[in-house]
């Protein structure tokens, strides 16, 4: 096994995996691939210039690596690669979904990922690049047709489940809506969003009644010694509560049909999928033992 280990780690070898799993997911044109990132640390204290400490999801200080992972729509993993531990996450998709595209041979992928992997920077570099994609919306405001629904049927809620669909503006470049762009928003009013909303703005009423201790609280607003909610945040926060959005560049599915906001929030609802490989992964990574040429551990 020490003997056949170089081998494996040769970029060639990872390829032929890689392939291997290609053929078996059975991708064609346009087929969904899904791809996030996760972390593993390392149990030492000075970076190597690969192992470097950077943004951890489990909020440790070690030095750590990025992890990029590609898969099908079922989860199956396609590909795995390694980044510097403080590369920022943007810039490790484009450079995976590339390789696998040229090793593969493949002339588009549509390519489903959340909102913390993409910047706007990093979405022109997709289209530039040829990629159909679907992808999670942070929401920095209320959308317009949502506002007008509100307008339109005062003192109503908006149903659970209910989608708007439009073009999607980008008013900071100040440049025309892109054909093809939609962005389904399904209002969710019984979302643990919502109840969380609630149950801050409620701490904060209480910390500045002096009922509770001050802690860390975005609706509350400090001023000199003066602790006041912060009721316009607290508005903002509470329209946009349990509304979620995705953008997508599709004018049509990989059948052939009109893409409709069921497909996209389908295709979006796969990324679940991730979590499965990612926990295969990180067991396979950080949990197995070595062993070594004696046989003990």
């Amino acid at each position: 096994m020490l003997r056949r280990l170089p081998v494996y780690a040769e970029d060639a070898c990872r390829q032929k995996i890689s392939a291997a799993c290609a053929a078996h997911a059975g991708l064609g044109r346009a087929s969904l691939v899904l791809y996030d990132v996760s972390t593993l640390y390392f149990e030492t204290e000075a970076g190597d210039g690969f192992r470097e400490p950077g943004f951890s999801k489990e909020r440790r200080l070690e030095p750590q690596i990025t992890i990029g992972l590609l898969t099908g729509q079922d989860g199956f993993p396609l590909m795995v690669s390694a980044f510097e531990g403080n590369k920022a996450e943007t810039k490790t998709m484009l450079p995976v979904i590339e390789a696998f595209m040229a090793a593969h041979r493949l002339p588009d992928v549509t390519v489903v990922a959340d909102a913390g992997m993409i910047s706007e920077a990093n979405q022109n570099q997709i289209e530039a690049a040829g990629l159909s994609f679907i992808l999670g919306m942070k929401i920095p405001r209320v959308p317009y047709l949502v506002s007008q629904w509100r307008r339109e049927h005062p003192g109503q809620d908006i149903p659970d489940g209910h989608v708007f669909t439009q073009p999607l503006a980008r008013p900071a470049q100040r440049r025309p809506p892109r054909p093809g762009h939609l962005l389904p928003v399904p209002p969710r009013p019984g979302t643990p969003d919502v109840a969380r909303h609630h149950e801050q703005v409620a701490k904060a009423e209480q910390a500045v009644a002096g009922k509770a201790p001050v802690k860390r609280n975005r609706f509350i607003r400090l001023s000199g010694g003066t602790r006041t909610v912060n009721r316009q945040l607290e508005e903002k926060a509470r329209a946009l509560a349990g509304l979620k959005g995705y953008v997508t560049n599709l004018a049509a599915c990989p059948d052939g049909t009109p893409v409709t906001a069921n497909f996209v929030i389908g295709s979006y609802h796969q990324l679940f999928q991730m979590e499965k490989s990612f926990r295969m992964a990180k067991s396979d990574l950080q949990a197995r033992p070595i062993y070594h040429r004696t046989g003990t551990r």
